[in-house]
């Protein structure tokens, strides 16, 4: 049984096969000691303890030491060393057995610790050199912009809008990195020393004496860099894109009165192009431009306010964008001019342009929750609130619930509370109960309690502490109108308290002046539908009729009905907002039409005799 433990050592022997020539030249040098053995057996040491491979004689030097003269003693019995194939072969020939030592499991721990160590610290130093440095905002913003000229290029040659969006997207999180400076450099960079759009841009921002300065500057390179090649035409998109960067730091600067010159004069520039790939571009042009006049006095809700001077500039351009099938301009340009005709109190003109223009279907989502918002104001302060309820729900689903539009977010929702209120329902609690909106909608939650009770009382004091928040929400004028449904609500509580009651009980609950206005208010809940009684005008006095079961009439199935559509409606947007591979399906048509014309083929030769079955494939099935 002996014999069976020299197969690891011919196991061994067989790895060193693929280089005899070297291990026969290392069996002549090992019968003495020296220390080129010593630092042989002392890189096989060290080879074994990074992943015990089994390797042979190697030529790098080694430095002696203590340790090497270690390994020189252990070498002739280490497993994959240079001579240990030798010996074990010589001693088979002769039929003698060699039992072969690996080295133990502490000394590869022992041989690869110490390396394996010292890299490790070397490695942490050299990341910790490389976290030292950092990027230079200003550096960072620039290379950002000129990324972004490269997705406008791709949008321009693939015609593909997306690459635009995410130009547009990126512009919040570079903003507060925008200055002059950097957009001067990009600006000199990008065009020709000659470019007036250059010089319109610079001029915006305060730097028209960057251009002297760069060309004083190319003046001493040297002539190898001269004579470079006539830069490429800069694309309309790219000068576009730098002017919304020059209104962005023209609005963080408070520059109003320049910024709204600047804008002007960049329209004007728009107006004469006709590209599809600028709509989004322009379409953000346009929300600047208004949202400089809107800070210019006076002021709305004046009259004379100076936003009333670009309805006619904003309708143009709205014409220009209906004809031209642009659905960003058009989309955005409509809601500024709803926006405009709100903070005036121009009802009556918005409604006009809501009936004689259509919204986009596929205007983005941003802009569908803008225009919701506005009419479904419009149609609260016309007296239909079925119809504003349905807008403003439609306007806080699809607002976003960022940190960044947290302003519409809360205007969409108290709006939409007080509709609620109006049409005689309760808003739900867990509204209040947001984060975004505890808050901010503290006094719209008293408001809808005291409107739940029917405490008049209480809902007047309510109206006159919180008078200012009200007006500056623009829902002061609605917020008057309760007052009826809080009467109301109090005549539905009466009813289902008390099956009989006298109209002078009604006057000292509600707060009214006297018998004969609690009398007008009851019988017009009751042709109202608000309550089921009846009045004896004799006695003074209401009566109430029993309450019936509600399932038995029609309302529960229209309720139910009306959550069905929404759900369908809300799956027919989901279907619409999906994105496909522009004419992926002209090419499946065409790959199965090249299927169908092959199986002819194949069909009109094996008929002709010229081919078989198996000559086809076998996969061919006969028609």
């Amino acid at each position: 049984m002996p014999e069976r433990r020299s197969l690891r050592s011919n196991s061994n022997s067989n790895k060193d096969k693929p280089a005899p020539a070297r291990s026969t030249a290392n069996k002549s040098k090992s019968a003495a000691p020296s220390k080129k053995a010593g630092s042989t057996n002392s890189s096989a040491d060290s080879n074994m303890g990074k992943g015990d491979q089994r390797q042979a004689n190697g030529s790098d030097p080694t430095k002696d030491g203590a340790k090497g003269s270690e390994d020189v003693e252990m070498g002739e019995d280490t497993a994959g060393g240079p001579t240990s194939s030798i010996n074990t072969r010589k001693e088979r020939e002769g039929d003698e057995m060699t039992v072969v030592v690996p080295p133990t499991k502490g000394s590869r721990l022992s041989g690869g610790q110490g390396p394996d160590k010292e890299g490790d610290v070397a490695m942490d130093e050299g990341d910790e050199s490389k976290s030292e440095p950092k990027i230079d905002p200003k550096v960072k913003a620039i290379q950002d912009i000129k990324t972004n000229f490269t997705l406008l290029e791709r949008a321009v040659t693939q015609f593909d809008p997306r690459f635009t969006l995410r130009v547009l997207r990126s512009i919040s999180s570079m903003r507060k990195h925008i200055t002059a400076d950097v957009l001067s450099e990009v600006i000199v960079e990008t065009y020709p020393p000659s470019s007036l759009t250059a010089s319109f841009l610079l001029d915006a921002i305060d730097r028209s004496g960057a251009i002297e300065s760069a060309v004083a500057s190319s003046e001493m390179e040297v002539d190898s860099e001269k004579n470079k090649s006539s830069p490429k035409e800069i694309l309309p998109e790219v000068d576009t894109y730098l002017s919304i960067l020059a209104q962005i730091y023209l609005y963080d600067k408070k520059d109003i009165q320049k910024g709204a010159k600047f804008s002007t004069e960049l329209i004007e520039r728009l107006r004469t192009l006709n590209r599809r790939t600028l709509d989004s571009l322009a379409a953000r042009v346009y929300f600047y431009y208004s949202l400089f006049f809107e800070q210019i006095a006076p002021l709305p809700p004046s009259p004379a306010a100076t936003v009333t001077s670009i309805r006619q500039p904003l309708l143009a351009a709205l014409r220009t964008a209906v004809l031209r099938k642009d659905a960003d301009t058009q989309a955005t340009v409509m809601t500024l001019l709803l926006r405009n005709y709100l903070s005036t109190s121009h009802i009556s003109q918005a409604d006009l342009l809501i009936s004689h223009n259509q919204f986009p279907v596929s205007a983005s989502n941003n802009q569908i929750a803008r225009y919701l918002y506005y009419l479904g104001r419009i149609r609260a302060i016309q007296l239909q609130y079925t119809d504003a309820h349905d807008n403003l729900i439609g306007a806080t689903r699809k607002s976003p619930t960022s940190n960044i539009a947290r302003g519409f977010y809360q205007a969409s929702h108290k709006l939409l509370v007080v509709v609620e209120l109006l049409m005689g329902d309760i808003p739900d609690r867990a509204i209040f109960r947001q984060p975004a909106l505890e808050r901010s909608m503290h006094p719209y939650f008293l408001l809808s309690q005291s409107v739940s009770v029917g405490d008049l009382d209480g809902f007047l004091n309510i109206v006159t502490t919180h008078t200012a928040t009200f007006r500056k929400d623009g829902t002061y004028t609605l917020i008057l109108r309760l007052r009826q449904n809080v009467i109301k609500t109090g005549i539905r509580m009466i009813s289902l308290s008390y099956s009989r009651i006298s109209l002078r009980d009604i006057c000292l609950r509600l707060g009214l002046d006297s018998e004969e206005s609690a009398e007008y208010i009851v019988a017009k809940a009751i042709r109202d539908g608000v309550i089921e009684a009846s009045l004896d005008h004799e006695s003074g006095y209401m009566k109430s009729k029993e309450v019936g079961d509600i399932y038995a009439t029609r309302e529960p199935g229209e309720v139910f009905d009306e959550r069905i559509r929404a759900c369908l409606a809300l799956h027919d947007e989901s279907v619409k907002a999906m994105r496909f591979p522009m004419n992926q399906h002209r090419l499946e048509l065409k790959s199965a039409q090249e299927a169908r014309e092959r199986e002819r083929e194949l069909a009109k030769e094996i008929q002709e005799g010229d081919m078989d079955d198996e000559d086809a494939g076998g996969d061919f099935d006969a028609i």
